[in-house]
């Protein structure tokens, strides 16, 4: 059975974080540059995705240690639903693809991320069921290849029978290194080109026929 990972922000869903750090901003009662500088700036969110606090409640309490800022998990999710969008044609394109074989969810997100995305995107989850596989939960970020080996070995896929689609290249790479087929889905003036997704995963469906 074939699998097809996609990646979510920006490729199932648009993202815009000038939509959320407002929003964070004003729950918290933080500036936004405080946020912005002590959180982001400071690598916090990158370790974040990378498992080093694996509970919505770790994660909480670091953030309130390191902004000063108190959070709860409802704040979370209330911003991080503003600042993101759900671009029709590639859950069309999910959905295609869910027609042929395994799909899957590919993301580099902390713990809240893992612990809210039926929450924040039920018609993702719809489709994908379980199969949500989010960086923090598997100690590693794209485009490390090793994620996309732990990935494979979860759901018991080669990676001949692996297509994944991200709307960065440089994650694409890091699955191609291990013989994966890869699409970027790339934007031309804001607008994702979601016409050749649906091109490439039918394209791969039917590699060999």
């Amino acid at each position: 059975m074939d699998l097809y990972f996609f990646d979510f922000d920006k490729t199932l869903y648009a993202y815009n974080f000038r939509m959320r750090l407002p929003a964070l901003s004003l729950v918290t009662g933080s500036s936004q540059y405080h946020l912005a500088k002590t959180w982001w700036a400071g690598g916090f969110e990158k370790r974040a995705e990378a498992g080093e606090w694996n509970t919505s409640e770790e994660y909480l309490a670091e953030f309130e240690r390191v902004t000063g800022a108190h959070l709860t998990l409802e704040n979370w999710q209330e911003a991080r639903a503003l600042a993101s969008t759900r671009i029709p044609a590639s859950l069309d394109a999910l959905a295609l693809a869910s027609t042929f074989g395994t799909t899957a969810v590919l993301s580099n997100n902390p713990s809240p991320f893992a612990e809210s995305l039926p929450v924040l995107a039920s018609d993702v989850t719809k489709i994908v069921g379980e199969n949500r596989l989010v960086s923090c939960q598997l100690g590693v970020r794209k485009p490390d290849p090793k994620i996309y080996r732990l990935a494979l070995d979860h759901l018991g896929v080669r990676a001949e029978d692996a297509f994944f689609a991200d709307d960065s290249a440089e994650n694409i790479a890091g699955a191609a290194s291990l013989g994966i087929t890869g699409h970027q889905l790339v934007y031309l003036d804001g607008v994702p080109q979601t016409d050749a997704l649906h091109e490439a995963i039918e394209r791969f469906a039917h590699r060999n026929n």
